[in-house]
């Protein structure tokens, strides 16, 4: 597996270099993606392998905004034209998901990855391109500021970040349930997971509380008894997991069978319906999650995508990525009408400038590291279903 994945990325990058090497320059002041009177952008997802439930819960979103704006004359007077191309959850191949799109397709933007790993695989690619790189859901703060510290130019995000996750469960911890000790279990093969751990631990250790032990998995294991064995004998009041539903509806099954029975708390990498098939409706009862949005808060806009949603997805309610997929389509669609163009160089300056834009995940203004700052809900598993708990400002 090690030699294919190294195989992978090594062909990946080599294309890039040719395509880099003959196209320089190759988008004129038209946008690629004019042609034809459309907007031609591109949709980078994890549509199958170990994430696709929120690739397709993004690409349901996706498709209503484009559907709605398509239906009132597109944007400045062109129609959407989407090119949907499936990751299968792995970084190389998103990587060459990217580069088809900027090279053959020849798109003005790309919405996607849903992970974090996934978006940065293709954010060299976009900066050397100059394609807009909008990722609806990636929450480590690597997506849009490199390791070297310099903001990728045309790389943003319609989420918040990780760091931010963090710091609102471990508030609700200490000031909501009123817990003074936390154990950690993370996922030490995930930026995300090892970053929202940091994250919490840091601000819960910062109101008094204290971390009684850490323990790792691995994504793809399937048995967490023997580890979660040892953090029953430190005693917690309280597990924070920072993982995604694969792993995390496993883990807190085995915990209540272990008779764990103190809150466990998330992040939005738990939001997927699948979660309550692996861990079972009951056992989910006194767990939370940081999200994005939540369908059951009475916001009048929140209850209009509401409505729409479930009128065409036979009455099911729409989740976070549902809804971060379709306020990206409309923070892109707000930044090409601002721009008066589709050159990309002029739609990523319009969205380095949004401020106060009206989405159903909330009020957007981008900041000077390609981030928005909106709020963060907290909600509660009741029964297998999400409830609203409270909405944190940031």
């Amino acid at each position: 597996m090690i030699k294919k994945n190294f195989a992978k990325v090594f062909m990946a990058s080599t294309l890039l270099a040719g395509i880099l090497a003959g196209c320089s320059g190759a988008k004129g002041s038209s946008g690629s993606g004019a042609a034809g009177g459309t907007v031609k952008i591109g949709v980078n997802l994890e549509l199958s392998g170990g994430v696709a439930s929120y690739g397709e819960s993004l690409a349901s979103g996706i498709n209503i905004a484009v559907d709605e704006i398509n239906k009132k004359g597109g944007i400045n007077g062109k129609k959407i034209e989407m090119v949907k191309v499936d990751n299968k959850s792995d970084a190389a191949e998103a990587t060459n998901a990217a580069i088809k799109l900027t090279s053959q397709d020849k798109v003005t933007a790309i919405i996607g990855a849903a992970t974090s790993g996934d978006t940065v695989a293709q954010a060299q690619i976009a900066d050397d391109t100059k394609t807009v790189l909008l990722t609806p859901s990636g929450t480590s703060p690597n997506v849009t500021v490199g390791t070297n510290g310099k903001v990728n130019d045309f790389v943003f995000r319609t989420s918040f970040i990780d760091p931010f996750q963090g710091t609102v469960a471990a508030n609700f911890a200490s000031k909501e349930l009123k817990v003074k000790s936390a154990a950690i279990f993370a996922d030490s093969s995930s930026d995300y997971s090892k970053g929202l751990a940091a994250s919490f631990k840091k601000t819960f250790e910062k109101t008094g509380g204290k971390i009684v032990t850490e323990e790792a998995y691995v994504a793809k294991d399937t048995d967490f008894r023997s580890t979660l064995t040892r953090i029953k004998e430190k005693n917690p009041e309280f597990i924070f997991i920072p993982g995604y539903y694969e792993e995390v509806g496993l883990i807190i099954k085995q915990a209540r069978e272990l008779g764990i029975t103190v809150p466990f708390m998330g992040a939005d990498g738990w939001d997927s319906p699948k979660l309550v098939d692996l861990a079972g409706a009951n056992v989910l009862n006194n767990t939370y999650i940081t999200n994005h949005y939540s369908s059951g808060d009475p916001d009048k806009k929140i209850q209009t995508f509401v409505t729409t949603f479930k009128e065409k997805n036979n009455g099911e309610s729409p989740n976070a990525f549902n809804a971060l997929g379709y306020d990206s389509v409309y923070l892109l669609a707000d930044a090409i009408k601002r721009a008066g163009s589709t050159d990309p160089s002029k739609i990523k300056d319009a969205l380095a400038n949004t401020k106060n834009l009206s989405l159903v995940t909330g009020l957007v203004t981008i900041d000077k590291d390609h981030n928005p700052i909106k709020s963060a809900t907290v909600l509660e598993y009741k029964d297998g279903k999400q409830v609203f708990n409270t909405k944190v400002n940031p």
